[in-house]
């Protein structure tokens, strides 16, 4: 029995772990005829992993986008994955990496409560999800 209870300990330590931390998440909010928004916050994981998949359901389509400059233009564009390394934050912000939704249900007010979910995938490529509220601003 003991053993058992060890084992579990373990078991939960090392699932707390691999865990990625979200800080201060937030999502813009919306007028009501918009059919998109950007979801932003910072990540953090104890482990080299990738965020490769979101979804959320206020919003036909989520996916992980990236703007930057490209011969003095600045571009979006969808990214097939986004790597977070080992004790490294990696910011989601406007003008930066950003998780889109597109195709909204419905307005997303000030003080809402948006739901997320993260699909995180490790180097062995076991995939688990991190649910994330962010609260609409």
């Amino acid at each position: 029995m003991r053993r058992l209870l060890l084992a579990s300990a373990l078991l939960v330590s090392f699932a707390a772990q691999a865990q990625v931390k979200v800080d201060d998440p937030w999502v813009r909010a919306t007028v009501a005829p918009q059919k998109a928004t950007g979801a932003f916050m910072q990540l953090t994981s104890p482990k080299a992993v990738k965020v490769v998949a979101a979804s959320s359901p206020v919003a036909a389509m989520v996916e992980i986008h990236e703007m930057k400059m490209d011969d003095g233009v600045m571009k979006m564009r969808a990214v097939d994955a986004l790597p977070l390394p080992a004790g490294q934050a990696v910011a989601l912000k406007p003008g930066g990496y950003h998780v889109m939704l597109m195709g909204l249900k419905g307005q997303i007010k000030a003080g809402d409560a948006v739901p997320l979910t993260l699909t995180v995938e490790g180097e062995d490529g076991k995939r688990t999800a991190v649910e994330v509220k962010a609260q609409a601003r």
